[in-house]
């Protein structure tokens, strides 16, 4: 029984990058996960994932590029306010203006700069560099 599929979706996407893969394939397949995946590929760490449907909840196969260092999830799931946010840049990634912290706000799953420029607070999902 998977008690976070977000977390198991992140951990294999990592373990797949430290194996050298350049695909892996994550289940189960959810709209969260998706919005992640869609966030990192805006920012270049995924190139591509489409959602394969099966019957037991779907899955993702996911295209990996060069660029993904390291991903994780926050747990827990801090709320954060838009003047908070830059305590958890600090926090979680290595280095100012390198990374992406992944936000979910009234308005969808954000990154970090995306919700600093909308003005939106949220709580913390993961962070990817």
């Amino acid at each position: 029984m998977q008690h976070d599929p977000l977390n198991d979706a992140i951990t294999k996407i990592r373990n797949a990058i430290r194996a050298g893969h350049k695909e892996c394939v994550v289940r189960p397949a959810s709209r969260m996960i998706a919005s992640v995946l869609k966030v990192m590929q805006e920012h270049g760490y995924v190139s591509s994932f489409e959602l394969i449907p099966d019957r037991r909840g779907g899955q993702f196969k996911v295209k990996i590029t060069g660029y993904l260092n390291d991903c994780g999830v926050i747990k827990p799931r801090f709320s954060v306010r838009v003047d908070e946010i830059e305590k958890y840049e600090r926090r979680y990634l290595p280095a100012q203006d390198f990374g992406v912290l992944i936000i979910t706000t009234p308005r969808g799953v954000l990154s970090h700069a995306e919700a600093k420029s909308q003005h939106v607070g949220g709580r913390l999902l993961a962070y990817v560099y």
